[in-house]
């Protein structure tokens, strides 16, 4: 059993100068629609604010009440250390969760950084009780591997490191093992289970920043972004999900991204507002991800509320022709990339993905009854351009910039190889 101690202050003045300098940033705000919501910090800046005070107690002795963490995101987050231990060349700290004021089933729980000397040079992460291991390919991390994704790993890494002495730490052998205990019972409340992450949670983040999502306040705000294109005269929308959908349109297709709404997980919700308004025409650019769920009718793509991408995509395969056995291997894919690996070893990606495209244009069709035109281009960050409903090729051409990038070098076999 453990044996913790609350954190003490009692050589921490120059760090409690930090928290009060710094307190602010731990009131990090954003407005969605009418409401104003408090940011919080993600499983990887907790991960790596337990590591660098484990590490500060392991190497110098210092048990610090609070570390600064600076995340990928430029916030600057003080995260408070509620419990550590130390022994014979080993340190642990623990920090609470805080996803503000987002409802994340992690919000609240300890999560743990053991930091040890061992003989191996350089910085080692794995993960302990409460943390998944990966037992399916296709995820951020090899199979066998903890669930801690590459950001996280980079933030624990960096912190230890600047801990250790910055460009000295690679002549020491550090192993840091993140342990989260709730995290055993917390994953049956996420997907891990289903896309093979066994055992507890994943310590995730690509921004360090949990930023709270209100379904009624997000809607509310999507259709303010569309009300003010509007009024400016557009008739034409462009839509993308999220930061993949936004980086594809402008980097790989050249759109204007000044014109375009992040749907989130909406697409019905967006779609209704569209006809609302008075769009005549909607692109919408997705990831397979998300739009192999419309295509089987989903419209609030949250995995919270659904799931059903490799259903999908495995009963499209079965429709094209695929084997018992190929079905089979799509069904237990634990992403869509790794489905669209079977079908590109079995010869019917693009078969697959026509009959994918068909289904969602019915779909998409279906939502808007008729009160608009609307299309899709969906792609994968691995495979490139996957597919597009019918009107989309000519209307992408009508939206596209000066500079666009010819269909020809988004299309094809090419990006599918």
């Amino acid at each position: 059993m453990r044996t913790i101690r609350a954190a003490s202050s009692a050589n921490a003045s120059s760090w409690l100068t930090i928290i009060r300098t710094q307190m602010k940033q731990l009131e990090e705000y954003i407005t969605v629609g009418t409401k104003r919501m408090r940011c919080g910090y993600t499983t990887g800046t907790c991960a790596s604010a337990a590591a660098r005070a484990a590490s500060e107690l392991l190497l110098r002795g210092e048990l610090v009440p609070a570390v600064v963490v600076s995340t990928p995101a430029g916030i600057d987050v003080v995260v408070e250390i509620e419990e550590h231990d130390s022994g014979d060349g080993w340190a642990e700290c623990a920090v609470r969760k805080d996803s503000g004021d987002d409802p994340d089933v992690t919000n609240g729980a300890l999560v743990y950084a053991r930091v040890e000397r061992c003989d191996e040079p350089g910085i080692h992460v794995d993960g302990g009780v409460g943390v998944g291991r990966v037992t399916r390919e296709g995820l951020d991390q090899p199979v066998g591997a903890a669930a801690i994704n590459s950001t996280p790993r980079k933030m624990i890494a960096e912190q230890v490191a600047e801990a250790a002495g910055g460009a000295d730490a690679g002549d020491l052998g550090l192993l840091v093992t993140i342990s989260i205990p709730a995290g055993v019972e917390l994953a049956a409340k996420t997907f891990n289970p289903r896309l093979g992450i066994e055992g507890g949670i994943s310590v995730l983040g690509t921004s360090g920043i949990v930023r709270p999502m209100s379904e009624d306040a997000l809607i509310s705000s999507i259709e303010l972004e569309m009300k003010t294109l509007r009024a400016r005269g557009a008739t034409d929308l462009l839509v993308v999900p999220g930061n993949y959908g936004r980086d594809f349109a402008c980097g790989q297709l050249s759109l204007n991204m000044d014109e375009a709404v992040s749907c989130s997980n909406y697409f019905g919700a967006t779609l209704d507002a569209a006809c609302v308004l008075g769009f005549a025409r909607v692109l919408i650019v997705g990831h397979i991800g998300k739009m192999a769920k419309v295509a089987g009718g989903i419209m609030n793509t949250h995995s919270r509320v659904a799931d059903c991408r490799v259903e999908v995509l495995a009963a499209h395969a079965a429709l094209v022709g695929a084997t018992q056995d190929a079905v089979r291997q799509i069904m237990g894919a634990a992403t869509t990339d790794a489905a669209l690996d079977v079908l590109i070893a079995c010869g019917l990606e693009e078969a697959a993905m026509q009959s994918v495209m068909e289904s969602l244009a019915d779909k998409l069709n279906h939502r808007v009854a008729g009160a608009l035109q609307v299309e899709a281009i969906v792609f994968s960050n691995v495979h490139g351009v996957l597919g597009y409903t019918p009107g989309a090729a000519a209307l992408l051409e009508e939206m596209g910039q000066k500079g666009q990038a010819p269909l020809s070098q988004v299309d094809g076999k090419e990006d599918l190889a």
